[in-house]
């Protein structure tokens, strides 16, 4: 078993119509605005660009991230990332009970240095850090969506 590889798959149900979700998951350079862990987004072009995401855990993550596939007839939004993280991410926005169910997969390998080394005996709590960032997102991004 590779200690440095993840994959992640979170199911948001938000109200709202799936074209006013996916509207906003497309502005990634918004999501500091909602998602209290995603401390810092710049993306000259809306289609790349750098984050700086932070949960509980004292380091923060840098990654770069270049789009891949964009569908909004299918709600689907993907991007590859490289830096701390390399690997790929997607949303996939579709009606759901709410409204709109927003799936999140992401697929990584980390390649911070520091967890790296602390891979097996970090995993548990690198997975825990990742769930309080998740539901932090999934209530940041619904009171957005109520809001406007």
């Amino acid at each position: 078993m590779n200690w440095c590889h993840y994959r992640f798959r979170s199911l948001w149900d938000l109200p709202g119509a799936p074209a006013d979700v996916y509207a906003v998951l497309e502005r990634v350079e918004e999501y500091p605005l909602w998602w209290p862990q995603v401390r810092e987004v710049t993306s000259p072009d809306g289609r790349s660009g750098v984050a700086r995401f932070r949960s509980f855990l004292p380091y923060d993550l840098h990654v770069a991230a270049q789009e891949r596939h964009r569908d909004p007839d299918a709600g689907v939004l993907e991007v590859v990332m490289s830096g701390d993280l390399d690997g790929w991410a997607r949303w996939t926005v579709t009606p759901g009970p709410l409204g709109t169910r927003a799936r999140y997969d992401q697929e990584v390998e980390v390649r911070r240095p520091l967890m790296r080394r602390f891979a097996v005996p970090g995993r548990p709590v690198f997975l825990l850090n990742h769930a309080v960032m998740m539901r932090a997102g999934r209530r940041g991004l619904a009171a957005h969506l109520a809001a406007v």
